[in-house]
């Protein structure tokens, strides 16, 4: 009786393990406003930096305008989104972007091609 309790326990753990892992997927971890290539401080010192705000369904930037995140896809520190971004003047880009988590507060980000690339820091709050 014993064993078979242990193995019952044991499919029930097996049975849960993929909805903990969807769920984590599910959180998108560089949630937030960053400036580019400067420390963000959040004070008039930084009031000219580039502002990057990033939710769970949309990018905006200054350089690539409005993004909408169509899909993402994270290994490891890297994560990668498929975008659809309007520019200034209406014009309609499909393209993909990395982000690489350096740490809590820092990201490394590139364009499909590398042609653009900046460090994000997360600002406070």
């Amino acid at each position: 009786m014993l064993k078979s309790l242990s193995v019952a326990i044991g499919i029930l753990a097996l049975a849960l393990l993929p909805a903990t892992q969807l769920r984590g997927e599910d959180e998108f971890a560089i949630v937030g406003t960053y400036t580019e290539n400067q420390a963000c401080k959040n004070d008039a010192s930084d009031a000219n930096a580039s502002r990057v705000k990033i939710s769970q369904k949309e990018i905006e930037s200054s350089v690539f305008g409005v993004c909408t995140i169509l899909d993402r896809k994270r290994e490891g520190n890297k994560i990668s989104v498929h975008v659809e971004c309007k520019g200034p003047g209406g014009s309609v880009m499909l393209g993909e972007v990395s982000f690489t988590i350096r740490d809590a507060t820092t990201l490394d980000f590139a364009d499909q091609d590398n042609t653009y690339k900046a460090i994000l820091y997360k600002c406070p709050g």
